[in-house]
This record gives C-alpha cells, structure tokens and sequence, in this order.
C-alpha cells in the first residue's frame, strides 16, 4: 500500500497516442491517484502544465508539433516538477538528452505498467517529502512540531504526555493500538498500573481536540482493546 499523501499528488501526461493515454489513466486511477491529466501535444501540454500545476509529468519525445524535450524545457522556465520521458526512443543519445536536461527517468516503449509505477513513487519520494507534523483532525488540527493544538482561532498547548500520546496514535492512524502497547510508549518497559493514568490523558486530550469530548470522532476507545486515531484527508 502506498501512501496516500502521494496519491494527492496531480500527474501531467503528454503522449500522441489516445490509447496509451486512456491506459496509463486507467492504472494509475486504480492505482490510487485521484488527479491525471493529459495531452497529445505539446502545445496543449504546456498549457496545462502553466495553468493546473501538476507535481509530476510524463512526456513523450516524439510529439505531433515538437519534442518532449522542448516541452521539458520550456516547462523548467516556470516549474521544478519532476519530469520521466516515456517513449518509443530508447537510443542511448536521447536517454543522456533527457537525463542531461534534468530529466528525473527515463522509460522505453513497450514497457510494464508496474515499473512504471514503481518509478513514479521512487520519483515521487525523492522530490517531496511527507510531513508528519500536522495532524488534521475533525475539529481541529494538531501541530506535533509545536506541541499545540489548533481550533479556528484558538491554540492549545499539549503536554509532553499528550504529545507523545497523540504522536503514537497518529504513526497507526486508523488502526486500534492496545492500551498496553500505549502505555509502554508513554511510562516505557514497565507500563503496568498506568491505565487510569492513561485513561486521564486521553480525557484531556478529547477536551482539546474534540468538539464534543463527550462524544469523540477522532480519539476513538475500542471497547476492551485500546484507541484509535481518526484523522481526515
């Protein structure tokens, strides 16, 4: 499973062929990505590269009214985006072009759609970092780099145990860490005797991070196991 902060992210595909496209669409919207957009020129290509600021392109060389590697330059005029060339020439001259422009891959048609794939997020990594900082949460978002707690205009400062608390949550967002497991993260090896302990610090932090502490969506008890993190996209 891949993460999906890169799922977010908005591919550019440039290529002649419809049906190429409509395929490489195809995968990679299975594949979790909810923006791809396309063109079969360059010129269109570059208008929707300044227009929707997509994070990654995928450029052919050959196009009907220039080359992948103008596009690729032109593109550098006002955008860093990563950019892997994907086409038909795998001469080992085109491949230094590319890769001497600042090219971040290059393909070779036929090609498997998996690798491709596996290029993009290893592409994709490089370039942009996920931060793990900032928590959005139904309510109210939760700055772990500055131990705060943010709600319309209002901030909150968190403890080191509460802190801690959420960080641990928040690292198995969406799955059910056990109270032991918790309170070994908070008290260390020997974190037996701790669950009131526990149980207080997850009623101060509902009162901080819910709209309704009486009635959690975000810290969440599963009824003798532990608690879960609900975070939103």
């Amino acid at each position: 499973m891949q993460s999906s902060y890169l799922h977010k992210k908005k591919i550019l595909l440039v290529d002649d062929e419809p049906e190429l496209l409509s395929m490489l669409r195809s995968f990679l919207t299975a594949d979790g990505f909810r923006s791809v957009v396309s063109a079969t020129t360059m010129k269109d290509g570059l208008a929707i590269a300044r227009s929707e600021s997509p994070d990654l392109a995928i450029l052919d060389v050959m196009l009907p009214d220039g080359d992948g590697f103008m596009l690729m330059q032109q593109i550098r005029t006002f955008s860093q985006m990563p950019i892997i060339f994907l086409t038909a020439r795998d001469e080992a001259a085109d491949k230094l072009a590319g890769l001497g422009l600042g090219a971040d891959d290059y393909m070779a048609k036929p090609f498997l759609p998996q690798e491709l794939l596996l290029r993009i997020y290893a592409v994709m990594r490089r370039c942009y970092k996920e931060d793990t900082s900032l928590i959005a949460l139904d309510d109210c978002t939760v700055d772990l780099s500055r131990a705060q707690v943010v709600r319309e205009r209002e901030v909150i400062s968190l403890t080191a145990k509460e802190h801690l608390l959420i960080e641990t949550l928040a690292r198995n967002e969406g799955k059910i860490v056990t109270v032991d497991a918790l309170c070994e993260a908070l008290w260390g090896d020997n974190p037996f005797g701790y669950e009131n302990s526990l149980n207080t610090h997850v009623r101060r932090i509902r009162e901080k991070i819910e709209r309704d502490p009486s009635k959690p969506v975000s810290l969440i008890t599963i009824k003798g196991l532990g608690y879960k993190l609900n975070t939103r996209e």
